[in-house]
């Protein structure tokens, strides 16, 4: 049996950038008889799987399942995964050689913690605008510094009252079978947070955090290991402003919408009649009408006003 499962779960990937991550996973460290490789295809319609080969593995398969979503694919994954440790690799992240390696000597030390991620750094196809860096979106990057971090408050039945500090991402996220279960256990029936994550080309975001929230809610403990590094592809579509316009929008919808379920969102709800005043207001405040940059950060707060307003 395996020791780790990585999973890719994919729509439509950029074969260039495929490629590149799976060399990466085909250099890394660990023997790879101890590892298995499942690619599970998210109902994509290019036909990658014609330009693919994973025959150097062992243990890899290509897995089609065919209800578009990224929770519906992370399931179908960890249902067919051998591992207790799961590997959650984006098709555009590129794991440093020793990412696997190190990641079940960790496990291994720390049996306790249900999740745990490390440094996701940007690799752009071309030098984002000058502005980008004040939109607050992070494509799926997060750098928390060099300091190893274990969270100690997590306990079945935890009362949260805020996100748990320096939480992983779902770029590189590692997860334990058990913990998966448990958020898998809790969203089985629930048709709005299958649909936090990411289908098709909508830019919802949510559904990493859900994972994140439900399973310190079970008892497991989260982690940043600073050595696990990977290397995240940004191509150049997703720095045009029609995109940051839209993921400014859709992931701070999502993101209230994820707090409100999980009673901590400190921002009360609003009656939907006040939706279009607020929206006007907030365009007036951010002079939407005078940047990218104001217009993105406007698009944000509508994100928000929407959330709140559909729980009011």
């Amino acid at each position: 049996m395996p020791d780790i499962s990585v999973i890719i779960c994919t729509y439509n990937p950029r074969l260039d950038y495929l490629q590149r991550v799976l060399s990466a996973l085909k250099d890394q460290s660990i023997a790879v008889e101890s590892w298995e490789l499942l690619i599970i295809d998210n109902y994509s319609n290019n036909h990658f799987t014609n330009s693919v080969d994973i025959s150097w593995h062992p243990n890899g398969k290509i897995i089609s399942e065919p209800k578009a979503g990224l929770a519906n694919a992370r399931i179908t994954g960890v249902d067919n995964a051998s591992a207790e440790l799961i590997v959650f690799v984006d098709d555009d992240n590129v794991l440093d050689r020793d990412y696997l390696l190190a990641s079940l000597n960790f496990h291994k030390q720390n049996p306790k913690v249900g999740c745990f991620g490390g440094m996701s750094l940007p690799v752009f196809e071309v030098e984002p605008p000058a502005w980008f860096y004040q939109t607050g979106i992070n494509l799926g990057c997060q750098n928390y510094g060099n300091q190893l971090y274990v969270s100690d408050q997590a306990s079945v039945g935890y009362q949260l009252t805020s996100y748990p500090e320096k939480a992983p991402i779902g770029t590189g996220m590692v997860i334990t079978r058990s913990a998966f279960k448990s958020y898998q256990l809790n969203v089985a029936n629930n048709k709005q947070r299958l649909q936090l994550g990411r289908k098709g080309m909508e830019l919802t975001s949510g559904e990493d955090n859900d994972i994140i929230l439900t399973i310190v809610k079970n008892g497991f403990e989260v982690a940043y290991l600073p050595q696990l590094i990977v290397n995240h592809l940004i191509p150049a579509n997703r720095l045009s402003d029609a995109y940051l316009s839209k993921m400014a929008y859709q992931s701070n919808k999502s993101w209230i919408k994820l707090l409100l379920y999980h009673q901590i969102c400190h921002f009360a709800p609003i009656p939907k009649w006040t939706l279009l005043p607020r929206k006007i207001k907030a365009w007036i405040l951010y002079k939407a009408w005078s940047s990218p940059l104001n217009y993105i950060k406007w698009q944000g707060a509508c994100g928000t006003f929407e959330a709140l307003a559909n729980n009011g």
